[in-house]
């Protein structure tokens, strides 16, 4: 197995790390010069890569390459590995076998609390979700040509270590926003990792929601970590009186309970099953400051 991780980032290499022990090598890109010292440390060859021209050392790698995990946003001008200046994938990746693309459970929209699986018809709301249904359908179109396996996994809100409410909390910037009835679907990065390694090892395509057992109110998740910590929670603000980014707020503008019973049903165990196990791990471990 050589993988490669377009777009090794938190959860990138979360997933790097996960293959790596049944890979023969392991790659991943960046945009960005100052992070390459950090991917070689945690055993990934580190690739400088925009989204843009093919370098001669990313076309080396991209050439014995079999398994593949597209972590790049598309942006308005669509997946990266599709635009019309990039050379075809075929000539790019003669090797390939697997693919899995990140995707977000964003692609649903708003049901309104209701639950939804991946047989739920999707009616993205944002424009970046919009562009997220735009690549995954890209992405599974090109594995059905050329008769290789896609698994687009769609994935909740990511924390981990050095991305979570105790760090939040200890910083001084968590906050407990209140929206009537609002919840939302987590999942730990190392899930995340064990996901994507477990449906690769066994060549499984398809769309999976990646996703913990249980979607709840954020402020409560705000509430049990400041309870292991020994702290004042901080106070709640309602939502609509919130000052809030355009995108946090858009956050809250789509309300549903996500399955992830179809990842669940191909033997696959999570880790993390829910906050409460969670953040009782990352506090015990000490490894919530990352």
């Amino acid at each position: 197995m050589h993988v490669l991780i377009l777009g090794a980032g938190y959860s990138g290499t979360a997933i790097a790390k996960a293959l790596a022990p049944a890979a023969q090598s392991v790659a991943g890109t960046t945009r960005s010069p100052d992070k390459l010292t950090a991917l070689q440390a945690a055993g990934i060859e580190p690739l400088l890569f925009d989204g843009g021209d093919i370098s001669p050392g990313l076309a080396e790698a991209m050439g014995k390459t079999t398994h593949l995990i597209q972590s790049i946003a598309p942006g308005r001008e669509g997946d990266p590995m599709f635009r019309s200046a990039t050379p075809p994938l075929d000539d790019l990746m003669p090797r390939l076998r697997w693919v899995g693309y990140l995707s977000t459970v964003g692609v649903y929209g708003d049901h309104g609390g209701g639950w939804v699986s991946e047989e739920t018809p999707i009616k993205p709301v944002s424009q970046r979700s919009k562009e997220r249904v735009e690549a995954e359908n890209a992405w599974l179109d090109y594995g059905a040509r050329r008769g290789i396996p896609v698994a687009v996994l769609r994935l909740a809100g990511i924390y981990g270590p050095g991305r979570n409410a105790f760090r939040n909390l200890a910083e001084g910037t968590a906050r407990r926003v209140v929206k009537a009835n609002q919840v939302f679907n987590r999942i730990r990065v190392e899930d995340i990792g064990a996901a994507a390694a477990f449906l690769a090892g066994r060549g499984m395509g398809g769309i999976f929601n990646v996703t913990d057992d249980e979607p709840g109110p954020p402020q409560e998740v705000v509430a049990q970590a400041a309870r292991l910590m020994g702290v004042e929670p901080p106070p709640e603000i309602p939502f609509e009186s919130a000052e809030m980014s355009p995108m946090a707020r858009s956050f809250y503008g789509e309300n549903k309970r996500v399955s992830n019973a179809r990842l669940r049903a191909t033997g696959f165990d999570f880790a993390y099953p829910n906050y409460r196990v969670s953040l009782a791990q990352l506090w015990a471990s000490g490894t919530w400051r990352g």
